[in-house]
């Protein structure tokens, strides 16, 4: 795979990082600012709403543009963002915080995800995508618990300046290792725009396209919800301490990592494989985990499996995302951020409802057990993915 393919899933480790963060910072941030678990919680579907709108917008915004100078704008504008949200003592000024650095992070993942296709040959979407999100897994494996570290000993304030730090060896990479010139299909467009734009739109009147986004959000929904609520279960029902806490995220980030670089190494020629395989485990894995929270034997190996599994499966249908969008080259990416993130804002405060139940702290899970039982229903109605 090229370098600069390595550069982009640099800043998507800090991104991703400040994305799944809050998981174990929960607890802290909620008792200082003064709200309940489940509002800050609400925090992640901010940030998921602002990468969802923000897709698109700042990928037409970043249209015709140079690419090293739109994704430079947008790792500095999410530093600036972390930076404030550092030292804020309001929680309206830091859900401000987590939506404008959303816009900037779905900014960079749209255009980066457009250029990680160009970079390689049209049969290695998959490959180059399993780089670009290993940066997201590495995030879970080794920034989230460093965060959720950060969080147990100094407070949640010094993890959103850790990922402020983290930003900015990211930005000279992308200054010093990406051709300033934008990528060849935005050149191709740049002599009619405006008809180029329009028929980019155009694509997402095609159900096949529609139908691979959804079936990303479904299944990414279930991640996120499940994820973010994992902080309240191991301390809660397993009964662990709040060290525990990073072990149970290190474990699903390397359960992640695991299964994004398989699944990358199939979701350009057997995507139907993954979901067949990983839909069903899913499926029954999510329930498990509550059935079994008050095991941590049982709990943190199922943390893994779940890791795995879902971004295999979520990585894949991201993947099929732009194949399906082959036809809006310099939006593909866009559409493929806002399915991911469409998940994001629901699954979360779909979780956060579901602890007001009879389930209470579970009720996360049973949530993603449902989540992906609804996105077997949608691949069954066309089965054949590839």
């Amino acid at each position: 795979m090229p370098l600069p393919l390595y550069l982009l899933a640099l800043a998507v480790f800090a991104m991703g990082t400040s994305e799944f963060m809050l998981a174990g910072l929960l607890p802290g941030l909620a008792a200082d600012l003064g709200v309940t678990v489940g509002t800050a919680g609400g925090l992640t579907s901010a940030f998921a709403v602002g990468m969802a709108v923000g897709a698109p917008l700042m990928a037409g915004l970043a249209r015709g543009r140079s690419g090293r100078g739109s994704l430079l704008g947008f790792v500095l504008v999410f530093a600036a963002a972390h930076a404030v949200g550092a030292v804020t003592t309001s929680f309206p000024v830091l859900v401000a915080t987590r939506v404008v650095a959303a816009l900037a992070n779905a900014g960079f993942l749209a255009v980066a995800l457009t250029t990680a296709a160009a970079l390689v040959p049209a049969d290695r979407k998959g490959r180059a995508l399993a780089v670009l999100l290993s940066g997201t897994t590495v995030a879970t494996v080794a920034g989230v618990p460093g965060g959720a570290v950060l969080g147990a000993l100094f407070g949640w304030r010094a993890a959103f300046w850790a990922v402020a730090l983290l930003c900015l060896p990211a930005a000279v990479g992308i200054a010093k290792g990406l051709p300033p010139v934008a990528p060849s299909t935005d050149r191709a467009a740049a002599t009619d725009p405006a008809p180029a734009l329009r028929a980019e739109l155009g694509e997402l009147r095609r159900p096949p396209l529609l139908r691979a986004m959804l079936l990303a959000a479904l299944v990414n929904a279930a991640t996120f919800g499940g994820f973010t609520f994992l902080s309240p279960v191991v301390t809660g029902p397993a009964g662990l301490g709040d060290l525990w806490v990073p072990v149970a995220l290190v474990l699903f980030g390397a359960g992640s990592f695991a299964g994004v670089t398989v699944a990358g190494r199939l979701a350009d020629r057997r995507p139907g494989l993954v979901l067949a395989v990983g839909g069903p485990l899913l499926l029954a894995g999510w329930p498990a985990l509550a059935v079994l929270a008050d095991a941590p034997g049982a709990l943190l190996p199922l943390v893994f499996l779940l890791g795995g599994l879902s971004f295999a499966v979520g990585g894949t249908l991201i993947t099929r995302v732009l194949y399906e969008a082959a036809g809006a080259p310099a939006l593909a990416g866009a559409y493929a951020t806002a399915a991911l993130n469409l998940g994001a804002t629901a699954g979360p405060l779909l979780a956060a409802a579901s602890l007001g139940t009879a389930a209470g702290d579970l009720g996360p899970f049973y949530a993603g057990g449902l989540l992906v039982a609804a996105a077997l229903l949608v691949a069954a109605v066309r089965p054949r993915l590839g």
